[in-house]
């Protein structure tokens, strides 16, 4: 797998002067609770990249409930965690890697190749018996240079104009019953966007909460063999990011992000929304 790691791989390079770890817990309604995690214990030498305050920007009218971070102050916060074009990035999270796939995706995002999931996160590898410490990593500042690739992301104006165009299929990643509308906890309006199938994110994964290979990543997204372009979205472009991940191992090249999802989607009046199976 091209962009998972096991949990030996990172073993056998914990030290190593090229290699920053990042810590991506977070739980939705408690910003707090990934860090004072990260406080207590964590994999030696991971910093800690939060969600929120490092991974989004300011919420507005428009763009989600986590828009995308201003690129260059997230660039110059990545270089402040050890990050430039010589330095591979693990990321772990305790969410079936929902946080560390955002990360996974930033980093691609802006031209970043050397990036990679720690397969199972945090609680696996604890409960391996593998090294963990409460001693916070202070990294030597370095230069993150971003080269934007713009083809990996989808906005908002983008998505309305593909609606029903052949080729394009938009991938929703939220649970079943948000999908088709019969429940919505989190966002104001229930539903979907008009002509998405909805390929749940915890899919990728298998019953132990590992990450599928990539022959049972492409038997799972075999429906879309055909299609030209894929959008993902979920509710705010966090859990999208699974998918994302998960369909590069399945071979899928034309894959872009609509990074505000579902939540922007709604915040626009006259965008339609479906709700039920998609005929």
């Amino acid at each position: 797998m091209e962009n998972i790691v096991k949990q030996s791989w990172l073993l056998g390079r914990l030290g190593e002067a090229n290699i920053v770890i990042a810590d991506c817990r977070f739980a939705l309604g408690q910003p707090q609770s990934g860090r004072d995690q990260y406080d207590k214990d964590h994999i030696p030498g991971a910093v800690y990249v939060d969600l929120e305050s490092d991974m989004s920007g300011a919420i507005m009218v428009h763009g989600g409930r986590h828009p995308l971070p201003d690129l260059g102050g997230f660039s110059i916060r990545m270089g402040q965690l050890g990050i430039d074009a010589t330095t591979t990035v693990v990321a772990y999270d305790d969410q079936g890697g929902a946080m560390a796939s955002r990360l996974w995706w930033m980093l691609k995002f802006l031209g970043h190749s050397q990036v990679y999931v720690l397969d199972q996160g945090y609680a696996a590898w604890k409960a391996a018996g593998h090294p963990v410490t409460d001693e916070v990593q202070v990294p030597e500042s370095r230069t993150f240079s971003p080269k934007v690739q713009r083809s990996m992301l989808a906005s908002m104006d983008e998505v309305k104009d593909k609606l029903g165009r052949a080729g394009t299929v938009l991938v929703d990643s939220r649970e079943e019953r948000r999908y088709l509308g019969l429940e919505e906890p989190i966002d104001k309006a229930a539903g979907h966007i008009p002509g998405a199938r909805n390929y749940f994110w915890k899919g990728v994964l298998d019953e132990s909460g590992a990450w599928r290979n990539a022959a049972d990543q492409e038997r799972h997204f075999a429906g879309l063999r055909d299609a030209e372009e894929i959008i993902v979205y979920c509710g705010s472009g966090v859990t999208a990011c699974p998918n994302v991940l998960a369909l590069a191992e399945a071979g899928f090249a034309n894959v872009k992000l609509y990074s505000g999802s579902w939540s922007d989607w709604i915040s626009w009046e006259d965008n339609p929304i479906a709700t039920g199976e998609e005929k």
